[in-house]
């Protein structure tokens, strides 16, 4: 039962995550398009636009088909999580929760399937239990590192801005502990 558990979870997330890329990619499914997602990934900070709604697009199509056949695990969950990130701390960031209400719940469902995918495997009913493929954990590590890097690059305003405040934060107590020394 596990198994067929693991197929069933892997197929809908990984068709959904395909007809999810496929929106930014082709229009299909009532998406935005290329120019679409452009326009909107620039009105959030995420430039240039029409780059990374391809690669956005990209993984998550990509990542859906992997997660879907079961195929080179843990690759697919890991690379279909980068977009996920990204929306929920561009796109939902500083709203409720759920959907309805403009929140990161799509994302977080996506993230959480992804997490455990990538922790259990695709189970017996795979492409990877049926081919005998094992992915060497090096190839895991690296896919791993690109797509971390990928969402620094991707973040990197919210990033440098976090860093700014901490500085500015540490530089006002530093200020205030010089104050009674001057007194």
């Amino acid at each position: 039962m596990t198994s067929l558990a693991l197929l069933l979870l892997r197929v809908v997330t990984g068709t959904l995550l395909v007809g999810h890329g496929g929106q930014k990619l082709f229009g299909g499914f009532g998406g935005r398009g290329l120019a679409g997602t452009a326009t909107y990934f620039e009105s959030l900070g995420i430039r240039p636009g029409r780059e990374w709604a391809y690669i956005a697009g990209a993984t998550e199509t990509t990542g859906g088909v992997l997660i879907a056949l079961g195929l080179m695990s843990p690759v697919g969950p890991i690379i279909a999580s980068a977009p996920m990130v990204i929306a929920w701390r561009k796109a939902h960031k500083g709203k409720p929760i759920f959907v309805n209400l403009g929140g990161a719940e799509l994302p977080l469902t996506n993230l959480t399937i992804a997490a455990a995918l990538a922790m259990t495997g695709p189970g017996r009913l795979s492409l990877d239990a049926l081919l005998g493929i094992r992915t060497p954990w090096w190839m895991s590590v690296l896919v791993l590192v690109a797509t971390a890097a990928g969402v620094a690059v991707a973040m990197q305003d919210e990033i440098r801005e976090a860093a700014e405040a901490i500085r500015r934060e540490e530089r006002a107590v530093e200020v205030a502990e010089e104050l009674p020394a001057a007194r």
